[in-house]
């Protein structure tokens, strides 16, 4: 029996869509790249501060901080699947407009008014969002912020956030001693917005 035009014609779309659709379900079985990992640091907060909350610009009841760049960083936790790691715990900790941190070994030099440390628990889509400064050099160091992701008493990740196209990262022991994947990973834009600069961050973990 001779087959109709359109059943010609609805078996031809059929035959075309197919590969598509095989290439979209391979492509969302591809693994995400994890975050690549890097050295905590020696200025890790020996104590958390009395305020650890997402504002960085504001430490307890302090003056507003404004002699740095404001900034905001966010992005979304998930695993390699694309799946949000709900419950993780994420913290930064930088230094202040002057190179220094809130930390006996950096000799107490940090300008009070700036938080240096913060901490937040990931929204329902597993968000989070941080109040800073675009970060800020120091002797020997590119401009960098410290991350470290939790989840209940594990930590999985400890890393550092670089600035897209700051001359310093050429010259940074640690930034160069990343391949090219890498870096691109942890080297995000820092791009005008409405309230300050903003930088997404998006943080893939093994959870």
């Amino acid at each position: 029996m001779p087959t109709s035009p359109r059943r010609r014609a609805v078996t031809l779309a059929a035959f075309v869509a197919a590969p598509a659709l095989i290439l979209g379900v391979r492509a969302q079985t591809v693994p995400r790249r994890l975050t690549p990992s890097q050295t905590e640091g020696p200025f890790y907060p020996v104590r958390p501060p009395a305020d650890t909350d997402f504002d960085l610009l504001r430490n307890g009841s302090s003056a507003a901080y404004r002699t740095a760049q404001p900034a905001w960083v966010e992005g979304v936790v998930s695993d390699p699947a694309g799946r949000p790691v709900s419950g993780a715990v994420v913290e930064i900790w930088q230094c202040d407009e002057s190179g220094h941190y809130h930390h006996p070994g950096d000799g107490g030099r940090a300008n009070p008014a700036f938080q240096g440390f913060g901490r937040v628990r990931v929204g329902a889509d597993a968000s989070y969002r941080f109040r800073t400064i675009r970060p800020a050099p120091y002797s020997g160091r590119t401009p960098h912020i410290h991350f470290k992701v939790r989840l209940g008493e594990r930590d999985l990740l400890t890393t550092q956030l670089y600035v897209q196209g700051d001359s310093g990262n050429e010259r940074d022991g640690l930034w160069r001693r990343l391949d090219a994947p890498a870096r691109e990973l942890l080297t995000v834009a820092f791009r005008p917005g409405v309230d300050g600069l903003r930088a997404s961050f998006p943080i893939v973990v093994a959870a």
